[in-house]
């Protein structure tokens, strides 16, 4: 105990940066599976896919007319992995995404280092310690850290960039620290689009500081890291730059309105509430207070936080890209606040007793999504199956719902042709008449039995197989709210498919 204090007064970053590694190390192998959709079939999904000779999401040109708006950055660096790791010999899909969370965990460090280095500069030690200590240690940093979503991948290279722009101030080649944060802030763009609000707000940030050559290059930098990434990639696959990117703002103009619309200030709940109160009324209070001195920080971020406030479509990660900022701006004033207030110097048990309260929850909230093995049953009940060889076909049955979720066929590691039946697709003696699926995997237990029945009518000859269970956070997603779809998965098996089950199983 006494080295960590020493650790904690003399080398504070290097106590915090193994603090983030522990922590997101044990993510890396404790937490499989995916946290939303996108992570998953938007990434993995496509980039496997690729390595196999599959389109799996119909993106490329052989399969597609026009491009699906989807920069191929991110995921382009995932079908390299992958094509690495099959020349390897690794074929299991559970060994490939270890390697692929605990590269991701060691690459959210910067995140981290910068964000203590930032608060260090512009405020003090002090201030820096806290900062770094939950940049690395919220309850929810350790589990975003090792997924694959784009929001969460863009923030080392956003914060990175805003740091380069920090540290120019007082070093002698400042139009090379800015260049190159325009380039980091362009490889934030490519991975993530909407970032270009954040950097857009940064060039202005620097206009408004009177900074016209610093604008202009760091404006030269970010055009030429789009050029030579999102242009190049875009030209190679379609044969013009911009193409995905154009696609892109087409697509989301003319759908705004079709996806999560909810009310203009549920990001302002949803910040205060993952950053737990009462620090995050603090935070919330300290990022507004120096606003003008702390100016590349600040309006970036409100400018990108009101824009996705306004924008008809709002889903939880979107606004992800912001927190670590609000985190940072916010301890800085929050800090500086607390050093400068009679109210606080004369109720410091109060303030004491706050912070042991959040780190109280945090630490009950810490240990369980850290090892969380999110979406569990889907990924479970693919690893069951990837015993059998040539299945063909697969079907999932939830007419309890309006769909049944997409199974995670990376797992499978066999590009199966998968069917649906749910209230939105119902069943019919005819449907399978043809190509009868090998398994079939009922969602829910709700009504099982006549489903099954049901199933048979069109499918003689289905046997139940085992049961996938969820994991204990998604099963408490699901009682929450059952929209979550989180549930336990019944596998049946087609005998006149599989006659007997693998012998793995036997």
């Amino acid at each position: 105990m006494d080295q960590i204090k020493k650790a904690w007064e003399n080398k504070p970053l290097t106590l915090i940066v193994w603090i983030a590694i522990i922590l997101r190390l044990i993510a890396a192998i404790f937490s499989k599976g995916f946290g939303m959709h996108d992570d998953h079939f938007l990434v993995i999904e496509a980039a496997q896919s690729w390595v196999d000779g599959y389109d799996y999401n119909n993106w490329l040109p052989k399969n597609a007319d026009t491009p699906s708006g989807h920069s191929f950055f991110y995921v382009g660096i995932h079908y390299l992995v992958f094509w690495f790791l099959n020349w390897t010999g690794m074929e299991d899909a559970q060994a490939k995404m270890y390697v692929i969370r605990i590269l991701h965990a060691f690459y959210s460090l910067i995140t981290v280092v910068i964000g203590y280095k930032i608060a260090n500069k512009l405020h003090s030690i002090k201030a820096a310690r806290i900062t770094g200590l939950l940049l690395a240690a919220y309850w929810f940093m350790p589990f975003l850290s090792v997924r694959n979503l784009v929001e969460v991948v863009c923030i080392p290279m956003m914060i990175y960039g805003t740091w380069l722009i920090i540290k120019s101030e007082d070093k002698k080649h400042v139009l090379m620290y800015v260049f190159w944060a325009g380039f980091m802030l362009g490889l934030a763009f490519s991975t993530r689009f909407q970032t270009l609000i954040f950097t857009g707000g940064l060039g202005l940030a620097l206009l408004i500081k009177t900074k016209w050559k610093e604008t202009l290059i760091f404006a030269l930098g970010f055009l030429v890291s789009i050029f030579l990434i999102q242009g190049m990639i875009d030209f190679f696959v379609w044969g013009y730059p911009f193409a995905e990117l154009s696609e892109y703002i087409r697509y989301n103009m003319e759908h705004a309105y079709d996806y999560n619309v909810i009310a203009w200030y549920s990001f302002i709940l949803l910040v205060l509430g993952i950053l737990l109160p009462p620090v995050s009324l603090f935070m919330g209070f300290g990022f507004f207070r120096k606003w003008k001195k702390h100016i590349v920080i600040f309006l970036p971020t409100i400018l990108f936080f009101i824009f996705h406030s306004a924008f008809p479509n709002k889903q939880e990660r979107f606004i992800l890209p912001a927190v670590p900022f609000i985190i940072v701006l916010g301890m800085i004033g929050w800090m500086d606040f607390v050093e400068k207030s009679k109210f606080w110097k004369n109720h410091r048990r109060l303030l004491r007793a706050s912070w042991i309260f959040f780190w109280v929850l945090n630490i009950i909230l810490l240990p369980a999504i850290t090892t969380m093995y999110s979406k569990r049953a889907r990924v479970e009940s693919m690893t069951y199956l990837s015993s059998y060889e040539n299945i063909g076909h697969i079907a999932r049955e939830n007419t309890n719902k309006g769909n049944a979720k997409m199974s995670p066929r990376f797992y499978l590691e066999e590009w199966v042709y998968e069917s649906e039946v749910s209230q939105s697709q119902p069943l019919t003696e005819e449907r399978y008449k043809n190509d009868p699926p090998s398994f079939v995997l009922f969602f829910e237990d709700e009504k099982l039995e006549q489903r099954v029945e049901n199933f048979k009518e069109a499918v003689p000859g289905l046997v139940y197989e085992t049961t996938i269970q969820p994991g204990f956070v998604d099963k408490v997603m699901h009682w929450l709210n059952p929209n979550n779809a989180n549930e336990v998965i019944y596998i049946y098996r087609n005998t006149k498919k599989f006659p007997e089950p693998s012998p793995k199983f036997q």
